[in-house]
């Protein structure tokens, strides 16, 4: 079951990044350290993202409407997008930032560094653990918790950075540093991005179509299945609509081939919403998939081109 997270998490974990933002630009400032500075700008990011995340969440749990048939849940895909394009954007300027500083070295005071670096830490660690219940369960939770997660790494890279620059200059540590953060970023972003792209171009769900078939042909009065579509909602929601080839039979008999049909596709396969519709010899002969039309097969009428089964 889906869990949420509610509007005092979200409220926590965006005053803790705000906190740790404030505290590495001063720190940053101080120290000289860039991937002081850059981790603060990350934070900033962060606090942006956790406030669209709880918001994306929230608008997303609205029930349909007459506008909205299918609800608002899109909203949190949206916002996982935004919210992993933004990381994207941030470890791409933090790359280009650190690569000046390794052609122009600055003295960095390492005990400032590591001290303010603890804090970040500690801070970040306690946002994770706000936000790791609902990260499982949601694309929009879990861009935000990997925008805190990538933080908390960050900070571990930082405090590593620290401690060795207390003891010893060296002055290409605190650019190399930023550079590998802002590369885990990039790589714990790019699926997400990925996955959301695809819901929202209704990419079809990793379903077995051949065992589907298979399973909904052997339903007593089931002949063919034909014109099948699957897309998706959320991560979650799987919605399936398919033509049935049936024997010619009363309304009353075809209702009990779709309950169980329906109770195949949800119980076996995951699918939440389903739509289909019997016919008794039209489309026989198509595929599974729709497949393009033939000029043959268009009639114009009116400006439009309505496709005949």
């Amino acid at each position: 079951m889906e869990e949420k997270i509610t509007g005092k998490r979200f409220l926590a974990v965006t005053l803790l990044n705000v906190l740790i933002t404030i505290v590495e630009i001063i720190g940053g400032l101080v120290s000289g350290s860039l991937a002081l500075l850059s981790d603060a700008f990350h934070n900033m990011g962060d606090s942006f993202s956790i406030v669209l995340g709880y918001f994306a969440q929230h608008i997303g749990g609205r029930p349909e409407t007459r506008q909205r048939t299918y609800g608002y849940r899109r909203a949190e895909i949206l916002s996982a997008l935004t919210n992993s394009l933004l990381l994207i954007i941030i470890a791409i300027f933090l790359i280009g930032e650190a690569i000046q500083r390794l052609d122009h070295p600055q003295y960095i005071n390492g005990g400032i560094m590591l001290t303010v670096a603890i804090i970040g830490l500690l801070a970040n660690l306690a946002s994770a653990v706000l936000l790791h219940s609902g990260s499982h369960n949601s694309l929009n939770v879990k861009a935000t918790y990997l925008h805190v997660l990538s933080d908390a790494l960050s900070s571990v890279a930082v405090i590593i950075g620290g401690v060795i620059l207390t003891f010893v200059n060296v002055p290409w540590l605190d650019p190399a540093l930023t550079i590998a953060v802002a590369l885990y970023i990039a790589y714990e972003s790019w699926p997400i991005i990925v996955q959301t792209i695809k819901i929202l171009m209704q990419e079809s769900p990793n379903l077995n179509y051949e065992a589907i078939t298979k399973d909904v042909k052997q339903v007593p009065g089931v002949e063919d299945v034909h014109h099948v579509h699957a897309w998706m909602i959320d991560e979650h929601r799987i919605i399936f609509s398919a033509h049935l080839n049936c024997k010619d039979l009363p309304l009353s008999q075809v209702e009990k081939i779709y309950s169980q049909v329906e109770d195949i596709l949800r119980h076996k396969y995951g699918i939440c919403h389903i739509t289909l519709q019997a016919e008794c010899s039209r489309g026989r002969d198509e595929e599974l998939f729709n497949t393009p039309v033939d000029e043959e097969h268009v009639i114009k009428e009116g400006g439009y081109k309505k496709h005949q089964h």
